[in-house]
C-alpha cells in the first residue's frame, strides 16, 4: 500500500505535526517570559498606539488636500484612496522599521528578533492591501487579500512546512486518486490565478473588439461571447492539469453530465444554440427594432439564453432567443433604418380632392420627424364611402427608436389644423331615428299630433 495512503501512517503524521505545533507555542510562549521579549512586545503595542493617533490626526488634512485635487487623473486619485484608508497602518510600518533599525544599531541583534518579525507582518500584510487593490472583482480581491495573508504569515513564522505537512496528512482516497487538503489548496490558488489571467485578457479583448467599427455589432457578442467561453474553459482545465488532477476521469464524468442535461435542460440548450444561430445569421442585432407579438421595442443586449427588448413605456422583456428562430418577428430596421407608416382618412364629398392631397402632403411634410427626401410623403384616394372620399396618407420616418404611435399623432394633428384652416370638413355618420307608435298615430290624425 502506498505510505502516503496508509491510515496509519496518516495519522501518524497528523500526531507529529501537532507535536512539532506544540513544541512551537511552548517556544513562543517560553521567549514571552524573557525580559528582552516583554521589552519588544510593549515597544509594538506603543507603537501601534502612536502610529492610531498619528493616523487620525493626519487623516482629515490628507482628505482636505486630496479635495483640493481637482483634475488629477483617476488611476492618482485612487492610489490616493488606499493611501488615506491605510494611513495608520503605513504610520505603524514606518515606526517599526525605524524602531528595529535603531535597536540593531544600539543593542544586539536579538533584542530585535521579535520587533523585525512584527515589521516584516505589517509590511508583507501592507503590501498585499495595495496589490490586491489591482483586482477589480470584490470576491475576488477579498479571497486573494486573505489567502495572501495566511501564506505571508506562515512564510514569515517559518511554519509552511509543517503546515504543508498537516494540510497533507487530512485527505481522503477516492479510487486511485489521492484528494489531500492541500491539493484542495493548491487547485483553489491555481485556479484562482488562471482564471483571474483569463479575465482580465477577455476583458481587454473584449474592450477592442467592441471599438472595432469595422465588426458588426451582432458578430461583436458573438466573438465576445466564444473568447470568454475558451478562455475560462481553458483556464479551468490548464489549473486542473497544473495541480496534477487525472482529466481522464472528468472526461468520462462531464459526458454523463452532458446526456443528463441534454435530456433535462431541452429548452435551455434550444435558446442556446438559437442564439448563436441570431448572431451567426445577423438577423436581429442591438439596436433593431422589432415586433414579436404585442411587444414592440428596440433590442437592448444580447444574452446567451434570451434577447432583451426594451419597448417605448419602458419595460423590458426578455424574449427567450427560441421565441425568435421559430416565431414571425416584424424587424423595422433589418435592413434599412427607413419605416413607412399609413394614415386613413376621409373629407366630405364637397370638397376638392386635388386640394385635399396637396393639404395633407404639406401638413405631413412639416412634422418634424417625417422625412422629406428622399422618401417623401404621397396621399392617395382609396375609395368613396358613404359619406366620405377616403384617402390614404403615406410617409417615412428613419428613427423608429423614437416610437411610431407619437408620429402618427402628430401627422393627425397637423391634417386637423391644415383642414381646419382651409375649411375642409371631415363627416361624420348622421342618424335619424323615428319611432314607429308616433308614426302610426299621425296617420291617424291626418298628420297632425297632438301635444
Amino acid at each position: 500500500m502506498d505510505p502516503q495512503t496508509d491510515p496509519v501512517n496518516a495519522l501518524a503524521m497528523l500526531q507529529d505535526v501537532i507535536t512539532n505545533a506544540r513544541a512551537w507555542g511552548e517556544f513562543y510562549f517560553n521567549m514571552l517570559l524573557r525580559p528582552w521579549i516583554r521589552y519588544q512586545v510593549f515597544i509594538a503595542i506603543a507603537l501601534m498606539a502612536l502610529a492610531w493617533g498619528a493616523g487620525s490626526l493626519a487623516r482629515p488634512r490628507l482628505h482636505d488636500w486630496m479635495r483640493a485635487r481637482e483634475g488629477w487623473p483617476r488611476w492618482r486619485m485612487r492610489v490616493l484612496v488606499i493611501v488615506h484608508r491605510r494611513l495608520r497602518m503605513i504610520f505603524f510600518v514606518v515606526l517599526m522599521w525605524i524602531a528595529v533599525l535603531v535597536m540593531r544599531e544600539l543593542t544586539w541583534p536579538s533584542r530585535s528578533y521579535l520587533l523585525a518579525i512584527f515589521a516584516n507582518l505589517a509590511a508583507a500584510w501592507l503590501f498585499v492591501v495595495f496589490a490586491t487593490r489591482l483586482i477589480d472583482n470584490p470576491l475576488l480581491r477579498t479571497t486573494v487579500r486573505y489567502g495572501a495573508w495566511i501564506w505571508v504569515t506562515l512564510s514569515i513564522l517559518g511554519m509552511t512546512e509543517d503546515t504543508q505537512r498537516l494540510l497533507e496528512s487530512m485527505a481522503i482516497t477516492l479510487g486511485d486518486m489521492r484528494l489531500s487538503a492541500w491539493l484542495v489548496v493548491q487547485a483553489l490558488v491555481i485556479l484562482t490565478v488562471t482564471i483571474a489571467l483569463a479575465r482580465f485578457i477577455a476583458k481587454t479583448t473584449t474592450a477592442r473588439i467592441r471599438s472595432n467599427e469595422d465588426i458588426s455589432p451582432s458578430m461583436q457578442v458573438l466573438a465576445v461571447k466564444f473568447l470568454q467561453v475558451l478562455l475560462y474553459g481553458s483556464a479551468f482545465f490548464i489549473g486542473l492539469n497544473m495541480v496534477g488532477v487525472d482529466l481522464t476521469g472528468l472526461a468520462v464524468l462531464s459526458g454523463a453530465i452532458g446526456v443528463g442535461l441534454g435530456f433535462g435542460l431541452q429548452k435551455v440548450v434550444s435558446n442556446l444554440v438559437s442564439g448563436i444561430i441570431i448572431l451567426l445569421d445577423k438577423s436581429i442585432k442591438p439596436g433593431d427594432v422589432i415586433s414579436l407579438g404585442e411587444t414592440f421595442g428596440w433590442i437592448n443586449a444580447l444574452g446567451a439564453r434570451y434577447v432583451s427588448v426594451v419597448t417605448r413605456d419602458g419595460k423590458e422583456y426578455l424574449i427567450p432567443n427560441e421565441d425568435l428562430i421559430t416565431g414571425q418577428v416584424v424587424n423595422w430596421s433589418h435592413s434599412s433604418d427607413f419605416v413607412r407608416l399609413d394614415i386613413f382618412f376621409g373629407t366630405s364629398y364637397d370638397d376638392d380632392p386635388h386640394a385635399v392631397r396637396r393639404l395633407a402632403i404639406a401638413a405631413a411634410s412639416e412634422v418634424k420627424r417625417v422625412l422629406a427626401h428622399p422618401k417623401t410623403p404621397v396621399c392617395h384616394i382609396v375609395g368613396f364611402g358613404d359619406s366620405s372620399v377616403d384617402y390614404i396618407l403615406r410617409f417615412w420616418i428613419k428613427d423608429p427608436t423614437g416610437g411610431l404611435t407619437n408620429i402618427r399623432g402628430d401627422v393627425y394633428l397637423a391634417l386637423w389644423d391644415a383642414f381646419k384652416e382651409n375649411g375642409i370638413s371631415i363627416p361624420f355618420p348622421q342618424r335619424e331615428v323615428r319611432m314607429l307608435g308616433d308614426a302610426a298615430k299621425a296617420a291617424e290624425t291626418g298628420g297632425l299630433l297632438q301635444p
